[in-house]
């Protein structure tokens, strides 16, 4: 849904479906983990959307309602999946967790993959290259680190994170593309790192109170 999005969109407008993201995992984890959700919870998530709405978005930006669509889905399934894996937690050590959880993201795509796209008939060296980083570094070693996040921070302080990747790739485009920041895309990174910050601090003050009524309840 997300590589939909991506195709079917521009970035910056798929990049605002998806950061609704963090208010869906604030519902999720209201109705599957039982955590309430504290206003502070709820306003940051809402910042952070709006934040990235002002970083990415542009006027020109066009409206492809499949490709908006698609961006939604793949907010939801990754919200669901991030409480999900937050509420069931791993009953093996997190390469083994990590690398069954990417065979079976793979045994699903191959069909739809064989059956969609068209056969890859030659593969240079650069293209070898590029498929090894993709798989150990962006994906393995990323989506280790993703589900280690998962298990010691709470569910919405993790989707909170997923706020910086527009921001990002707004500071890689400006330092390595020479590309002009507008002063509403200032705005919007100072929302979103502020969001972001208090997603955090949503964490920890919700382990303040987990051990406070450990001790004393």
């Amino acid at each position: 849904m997300l590589f939909v999005a991506a195709y079917r969109l521009p970035g910056g407008v798929a990049a605002t479906a998806g950061a609704i993201q963090p208010l869906l995992v604030v519902i999720f984890s209201w109705l599957l983990l039982g955590d309430k959700p504290s206003k502070r919870s709820i306003m940051a998530a809402i910042a952070g959307f709006i934040g990235v709405g002002l970083l990415v978005l542009s006027p020109a930006a066009r409206l492809d309602w499949i490709g908006i669509g698609a961006a939604i889905a793949g907010a939801v399934t990754m919200g669901l999946g991030t409480t999900l894996t937050k509420r069931w937690k791993r009953p093996v050590s997190l390469l083994v967790f990590t690398a069954w959880q990417l065979a079976i993201g793979g045994i699903i795509l191959l069909p739809i993959a064989l059956v969609v796209e068209k056969p890859l008939t030659h593969l240079s060296v650069t293209n070898l290259l590029g498929f090894v980083y993709l798989g150990l570094v962006v994906t393995g070693l990323a989506y280790m680190l993703w589900f280690r996040g998962i298990e010691r921070l709470k569910a919405t302080a993790v989707s909170c994170l997923g706020l910086m990747s527009p921001l990002v790739a707004t500071l890689m485009g400006f330092i390595v593309l020479h590309q002009t920041l507008m002063p509403i895309q200032l705005i919007g990174a100072a929302i979103v790192l502020v969001s972001v910050l208090v997603g955090q601090q949503t964490n920890r003050l919700g382990d303040r109170s987990t051990t406070f009524k450990r001790n004393f309840l």
